[in-house]
């Protein structure tokens, strides 16, 4: 029954998009005096949840079904306008508004009141109300998304003109029709019915539909740019922000209250601007303003300025019709930049009685027909009529994307992969080389193939030659995705390569090891060969859980240092590779991950959305046996995780990450669990910042990795002079770890190991900016004390 009403309830949704008969209206909202247009005027069908809001310059397009209907038209300071329509044919209606404004009334102000404070204590009891006689409501919502850089780009991020204007232009256009779902307290599903993109922009970055981007601020807390700031009318805003009536204005015979608000303290994060409330009912009507200093992403945006329009429907209740976003910045100066978020709502139904098994963990939902339909389609249904501007960018990015790239055009030194065709690419520049003790200098040459209109089948060719080792390297990887949405993928990986030690424990790169291997003689990694192939096929169950089972034939050998060379420091030598146990180890493996996360259903995949509220659990066993599977070892290694994160105050997020490794039977040595080390001056997340890379390693080992984040919020409250300005990020991260070793897995060791029979513990703490790409760190061990008692490092993505 349950599937029956979704499947209902779908049919309903596009029928109601693809075969109703709409007609147009369209036209220009004027202030009858002046004859500019006034833009984002309100107009509404009248005793009905359908209307429209016009752009910038007070264009406007209705598409409604054949009928006869009344139409309000209405802007804060005018007198509304009405006219009669008879629709059946597309019409035109232009609107000239009469301008209103009531004299300010002397305000007297009494000694410790603001008669500001009792307008948004009143709006504040009001809103209460209202949200108590919601109890679900859908609607429908046209959104435009326009990106604007001062260089045209292609999907890859390439620029598609070496012409840089110095001025930004519009080089991105999103816009999508989609249907949204609420439920009281917090319930939300949005489907999108249909959406369309310039050339140069992938589909499945069109998933911002108008209900889930927009901030509605009739609610208490708003997320803006990671910051959740308060509400200007939430009963926390009466000692978070300081208000004033800045003049009285009117709407037809309507008296309005346009208030200025701003943070009580600058040093707080928080909005300014103008809040219009109606006297009468206290309705908040519209919003205009602007993130202040400290809600902005670490200075990164010269501004960024919020337009929301409200309108009352049945039994008093007050909902957005529109959501405009404004966000412009330059990078460090280097690199300027602006986005533009356009948002209609209409069409609402309220208290439809939405049953609550409706809505699942898919929030977003592209349809399957969304990116088929044409311009006839688009035509016929409500959207925000394109400026001169955004047609004349259309017709520019669509132009450049045709024309056909030649061979290496947007190369670079930096360049990751060069892009052959729109199947086929290759390794750039910083992967064609590297070095190590083992293979000394090696070239690479890496081919990669994509599906790219499927996104099914992806595949990589790798081969390398170490010139100190003489041997080739292979590697075969490839999957295959099934399912509507890709859920199942078999993957097959055959390879005859060099591999880290420990490889799963380390998250430096390649480039930083060559680097330092170079011009420091510091290898911190140990390798050795491998030879053989794996293939596993995983699958999403159930949305939450994905379930996977391989199996693994692989032969492993010493590797031992073949190089010396570096082009400084020739009288030192590297340190001496560590032995594995050479052996070959036939598994099953199987694993599994439980995730509870929203996702996007985007078209093609399910892609999770990042909450601050979540928690994964994942495991992994590998199940060698000489019986059954004529593997060398009987031994099985099991893996269990739980990572996540929760706020512990609007601003504060505690990260966490749980490990812990059991196993049976003797474990070969580069099969052992390592705990996450660290290089020397350098630092990763989820790691221990006063260990080395494989320093500690067992086959029973239990780690906690704990990291509060006090955003900026620490020097806000100390109000360092000059300090509580700069955003510095501020961090604490506590780890712990547990490691031992079975005596027969130790029996086959070639080096001692190190034990932690009780709790190892590192303190330390982070300084950073959001606007640069890395953090200072500071650690400390509390106990195990001997080397690297105290550590800094720096954190950043580039190692």
């Amino acid at each position: 029954m349950k599937r029956f009403y979704h499947t209902i309830l779908l049919l309903l949704i596009t029928s109601q998009f693809t075969f109703a008969q709409n007609f147009n209206i369209t036209g220009s909202v004027y202030d009858s005096q002046s004859n500019k247009g006034l833009g984002y005027a309100n107009i509404r069908v009248d005793n009905s949840g359908r209307g429209t809001s016009a752009n910038a310059l007070g264009e406007f397009k209705l598409s409604i079904p054949e009928g006869n209907y009344k139409l309000i038209t209405s802007y804060i300071g005018y007198k509304s306008d009405t006219i009669n329509v008879q629709l059946n044919k597309n019409v035109t209606a232009d609107f000239n508004l009469i301008p209103v404004e009531l004299e300010l009334k002397e305000v007297t102000v009494k000694p410790g009141r603001n008669p500001a404070y009792d307008i948004i204590e009143a709006t504040i009891e009001n809103k209460q109300k209202i949200k108590s006689r919601i109890k679900d409501y859908q609607y429908s919502a046209y959104t435009k998304g326009l990106i604007k850089t001062t260089r045209d780009f292609q999907s890859g991020g390439l620029s598609l003109s070496t012409q840089d204007t110095a001025k930004l232009k519009i080089t991105g256009i999103i816009e999508n029709e989609s249907r949204g779902f609420f439920k009281a307290p917090d319930y939300n599903k949005h489907f999108i019915v249909a959406r369309k993109q310039t050339a140069n922009t992938p589909p499945f970055v069109n998933v911002l539909t108008g209900g889930n981007v927009m901030q509605n601020f009739y609610e208490d807390k708003l997320l803006f740019l990671g910051k959740m700031v308060p509400s200007p009318v939430s009963k926390q805003a009466l000692t978070y922000y300081y208000f004033y009536i800045e003049k009285e204005i009117a709407i037809d015979n309507k008296k309005v209250y346009q208030i200025y608000f701003a943070t009580d303290n600058t040093a707080d994060p928080g909005f300014y601007g103008n809040l219009f409330i109606e006297d009468s009912t206290f309705n908040l009507l519209k919003v205009d303003v602007k993130l202040n200093a400290m809600a902005n992403f670490g200075g990164l945006f010269d501004y960024v300025s919020v337009f929301q329009q409200f309108a009352e429907f049945e039994n008093g209740i007050v909902l957005p019709v529109d959501y405009r976003l404004f966000a412009y910045g330059n990078y460090l100066g280097l690199a300027k930049f602006g986005f533009e978020l356009h948002t209609n709502l209409n069409n609402y139904e309220i208290n439809t009685n939405i049953e609550d098994d409706f809505f699942d963990n898919a929030l977003i939902t592209v349809l399957p027909e969304a990116d088929k339909k044409d311009n006839d389609y688009w035509n016929t249904i409500q959207t925000i009529p394109n400026t001169f501007e955004e047609q004349k960018a259309y017709l520019r990015i669509d132009s450049l994307t045709k024309v056909n790239t030649s061979l290496g055009e947007g190369f670079s030194l930096l360049t990751e992969r060069i892009k052959l065709n729109k199947y086929f690419s290759v390794n750039g520049p910083l992967n064609l080389y590297n070095f190590n003790k083992i293979e000394g200098n090696a070239l690479n040459l890496d081919l990669y193939f994509s599906d790219a209109e499927e996104k099914r089948l992806t595949g990589i060719a790798e081969v390398s030659y170490g010139f100190s080792d003489k041997k080739f390297k292979k590697e075969f990887y490839t999957n295959y995705r099934l399912g509507q949405y890709r859920t199942t993928t078999i993957t097959l990986n055959a390879y005859d390569k060099l591999t880290d030690l420990f490889g799963a424990s380390d998250n430096y790169n390649k480039f930083t090891s060559t680097f330092l291997s170079l011009f420091t003689k510091y290898d911190f990694r140990d390798y050795y060969y491998k030879k053989g192939f794996d293939v596993e096929i995983n699958s999403e169950i159930f949305p939450t859980l994905n379930l996977g089972i391989g199996y693994m034939n692989n032969t492993d050998k010493t590797a031992k240092n073949n190089s010396n060379f570096s082009f400084f420091y020739p009288n030192r030598n590297y340190s001496k590779n560590a032995e594995i146990y050479n052996t070959r180890t036939n598994a099953v493996t199987a694993n599994f991950q439980l995730d509870f996360r929203k996702f996007i259903e985007d078209g093609f995949f399910r892609r999770r959305i990042p909450q601050r509220t979540f928690i994964i659990f994942e495991g992994s066993s590998i199940i060698s046996n000489k019986s059954y599977l004529k593997s060398k070892n009987d031994f099985s290694l099991n893996k269990l995780e739980a990572y996540g994160s929760f706020p512990t105050a609007d601003n504060w997020l505690l990260e966490f990450d749980a490990i812990k490794v059991i196993s049976t039977g003797t474990i070969p040595f580069q099969n052992l669990y390592a705990l996450p080390g660290n290089i020397e001056a350098a630092g990763k997340n989820n790691s221990f910042r006063t260990l080395r890379i494989g320093e500690i390693f067992g086959d029973n080992v239990t780690a906690l990795f704990l990291k509060h984040d006090f955003s900026d919020e620490l020097f806000t409250f100390a109000q360092i002079p000059f300090v509580k300005d700069l955003q510095l990020q501020f961090a604490v991260h506590l780890n712990m770890a547990m490691s031992n070793i079975s005596s027969s897995s130790k029996d086959i060791l070639s080096i001692e190991p190190t034990i932690l029979k009780k709790p190892f513990y590192e303190l330390g703490f982070s300084l950073g900016h959001l606007l640069v790409p890395l953090t200072l760190e500071f650690t400390w061990k509390l106990n195990y004390r001997g080397e690297n008692n105290f550590v800094f490092g720096i954190n950043t993505f580039a190692l």
